[in-house]
């Protein structure tokens, strides 16, 4: 096996968050409302979630107001896409060996 494993990538949550983020045009942000309604999260869950990805640098969280209203929007960095891929290739692996 070539590829390896990402554990950050690799929790469910984090796996579906990431999928969604590398599907976004480069630097498109989505908000968290729309992240946490297509993800079936609560707040807190997918906060943490968030701040463990943002933390190793794998994606942006921009704050901001609108109308008073505090929004927040998310983005995957270069180097999350990067990681991103790789373990979808550590997972290809894993599925095209088969059974022994």
């Amino acid at each position: 096996m070539g590829a390896q494993a990402n554990d950050l990538i690799h929790q469910p949550l984090r796996l579906r968050l990431m999928a969604m983020l590398n599907a976004l045009p480069s630097r498109e942000k989505i908000e968290f409302t729309r992240l946490r309604a297509l993800l079936e999260a609560s707040d807190g869950n997918l906060g943490a979630h968030l701040g463990t990805l943002e933390r190793a640098g794998y994606i942006s969280v921009e704050k901001d107001f609108v109308e008073r209203k505090p929004r927040t929007r998310v983005a995957i960095t270069r180097p999350g896409r990067t990681a991103f891929e790789q373990h979808v290739a550590y997972l290809r692996e894993i599925l095209e060996a088969g059974a022994p």
